[in-house]
């Protein structure tokens, strides 16, 4: 009767002393439960604010929600007297471990999201990195998706983009063509421009504002250099510079007007 005596006893105090901490640890769990979906709803509404796109949202969310909830029950263990040097030990020693397994596929995370928030370029851009030209079809958390000219598709890990120089030719709305072409000096360049001003409004790709630029680009030894730079849509952009290329030559041929050849300073004519 002494031994159920003394675990009664000893009972009793456990209870007394856990209770409180039971209670405690229960009220800051379903307090912390509700703040974190106060949270998760304001991460959502920042996401779509800012244009996340609908499979990257869920997984942003999911992985919010189940960080905030560890760390909450992290919370709780520590108040009902759960010793968690151990635990935080090996978890930090696991964390390192799968974050140098998943070095590049976590650089390339943290590079989506900056992609995602800032928005460099968005699906349908067209845009050009390193050597790379193409049209977005698809802005992923690890990688990007884009069509090139010749309709081969091309994924580019997200940390290449944040790490190199890039082009967006959809940015401000019009892109500008250049075609270059060696004339001699005897050519009349008031002439020959005013023939090729005419010639590209018969394109239909061709912008008329803002007007296309026409002017001697350079002088050369034997030949002076004309620049001509018309504005077209970025989708419109390789259809509207072959058009101009044909349209140049066409402008030639039938005007009779001398072109002089890279290889030297002679002279030729121009067939059809």
């Amino acid at each position: 009767m002494e031994k159920i005596q003394e675990y009664l006893e000893l009972a009793l105090d456990k209870v007394v002393f856990y209770t409180p901490k039971v209670i405690l640890a229960a009220l800051i769990f379903w307090l912390g439960l509700k703040i974190i979906a106060k949270i998760i709803n304001f991460v959502k509404k920042v996401l779509e604010r800012y244009g996340f796109t609908n499979n990257i949202t869920p997984f942003l969310i999911s992985l919010t929600n189940i960080s905030l909830k560890v760390g909450l029950t992290l919370i709780v263990a520590s108040i009902l007297g759960a010793d968690l040097t151990g635990f935080i030990a090996v978890l930090a020693a696991a964390g390192f471990a799968i974050g140098m397994a998943l070095q590049g596929s976590l650089g390339n995370f943290a590079s989506g999201v900056l992609i995602l928030g800032f928005k460099p370029y968005k699906s349908g851009d067209w845009i050009q990195l390193e050597e790379y030209i193409g049209k977005v079809e698809e802005v992923g958390i690890f990688n990007t998706k884009i069509s090139t000219i010749e309709n081969n598709t091309l994924i580019i890990p997200n940390s290449k983009v944040t790490e190199s120089i890039l082009t967006n030719y959809s940015d401000k709305g019009t892109i500008r063509l250049a075609v270059m072409i060696p004339v001699p000096y005897s050519e009349s360049f008031p002439r020959v421009e005013n023939l090729l001003r005419e010639s590209l409004k018969n394109i239909n790709e061709i912008l008329e504002d803002p007007k296309p630029v026409i002017e001697i680009d350079n002088f050369d030894t034997h030949n002076i250099v004309i620049a001509v730079r018309p504005y077209a849509e970025p989708d419109s952009y390789w259809v509207a510079l072959r058009k101009t290329r044909a349209t140049i030559k066409k402008v030639f041929h039938d005007n009779n007007i001398q072109i002089a050849y890279v290889e030297g300073y002679e002279l030729g004519e121009i067939g059809e």
